[in-house]
């Protein structure tokens, strides 16, 4: 299922990423580029990647930096 329509991320993509090493969202965004755009598709990336690494979901807030300017 499409995760980031901005840039076409799929789940499957984002459990790719986390698999082979992006520990955190900044390591998804530079590999992958989920949530540089609108922002709207970090929360969902950050559930998929805890989800992989076994870690509960944290109540933090999204800090949207974007990629490009």
């Amino acid at each position: 299922m499409y995760v980031c329509i901005c840039n076409a991320v799929t789940d499957k993509d984002i459990r790719r990423a986390a698999a082979t090493g992006a520990g955190n969202l900044y390591e998804l965004q530079e590999q992958l580029g989920v949530a540089t755009r609108c922002g709207s598709c970090a929360d969902h990336a950050r559930e998929i990647l805890n989800e992989v690494h076994g870690q509960q979901h944290r109540a933090t807030p999204t800090l949207y930096v974007p990629v490009h300017a």
